[in-house]
């Protein structure tokens, strides 16, 4: 096996396609939206891309198979807007493999004309979310004016003056190479999948791309995973009075 490996599936003709990321990250936000965008669209699978920069482990099929880690590259076509979704089961874990991978990634965008790409994940906070907003970063002035226009905010020192993993670095590196790159990261907790905060970061996208996707499967796990946090607060709730008598008591 090479460091990267791109295995092309299937050849497709796509007009200025505009390029979604959504690879694991906190609170799985990019992934949730780049798999439910997957499939609400029926996208088509194109690209397999595998590397030893992926962790050293193989994913276990429900059949009792197994396979390696991958990322893919999905097509769909369209009269308003031709797109490539980019998804996949996990991102470096060497700070090289990283900037190699993104490198790789902007080869094929390079390759397909890609006109734009949106980068997406999760902006940790550390408790639970309140209001959902979608912060936002870009690598050209305009795209920042432009995507206040759907509601992303841009705060001084946030997100945290940095993004990591594939969500930063193709920004960076795509604006090397003259591509424009816009990342859209939801506000999330950070210790649960958020598939609430996926639902705000979808609703940006679909203004800025003119596109009509069904969120209805995303607000049932929304609503599901709210179900799981009412349940954590009461146990967290009925555990404080036992913590106060248990206090109570060393103080005596």
């Amino acid at each position: 096996m090479e460091e990267i490996e791109v295995h092309e599936l299937k050849k497709v003709k796509l007009k200025k396609p505009v390029m979604i990321e959504g690879l694991p990250g906190v609170g799985n936000v990019g992934t949730l939206v780049a798999e439910h965008i997957i499939q609400e669209l029926n996208a088509e699978k194109i690209f397999e891309m595998y590397s030893w920069h992926f962790p050293p482990q193989v994913l276990v099929n429900n059949d009792g198979t197994v396979r390696l880690c991958k990322n893919e590259m999905y097509a769909w076509k369209s009269k308003k807007q031709d797109l490539l979704i980019l998804s996949g089961d996990q991102q470096s874990v060497t700070n090289e493999g990283h900037y190699f991978i993104a490198e790789r990634i902007l080869d094929i965008a390079q390759q397909y004309d890609v006109s734009r790409i949106y980068t997406l994940g999760g902006y940790g906070i550390g408790q639970l979310v309140e209001r959902q907003k979608v912060l936002g970063a870009a690598n050209d002035a305009a795209l920042v004016e432009e995507m206040k226009k759907y509601g992303v905010e841009f705060r001084e020192e946030e997100p945290g003056g940095s993004i990591v993993g594939a969500s930063g670095l193709l920004l960076g590196l795509g604006r090397l190479r003259g591509i424009p790159a816009v990342c859209l990261l939801g506000l999330t907790s950070g210790y649960l999948v958020d598939p609430k905060s996926a639902q705000a970061v979808l609703k940006v996208l679909c203004q800025a791309l003119n596109l009509e996707i069904d969120m209805q499967a995303l607000e049932e796990r929304a609503e599901e995973m709210e179900r799981v946090v009412e349940r954590l607060k009461e146990m967290e709730q009925a555990q404080i009075p036992r913590r106060r008598e248990e206090e109570l008591g060393y103080i005596r």
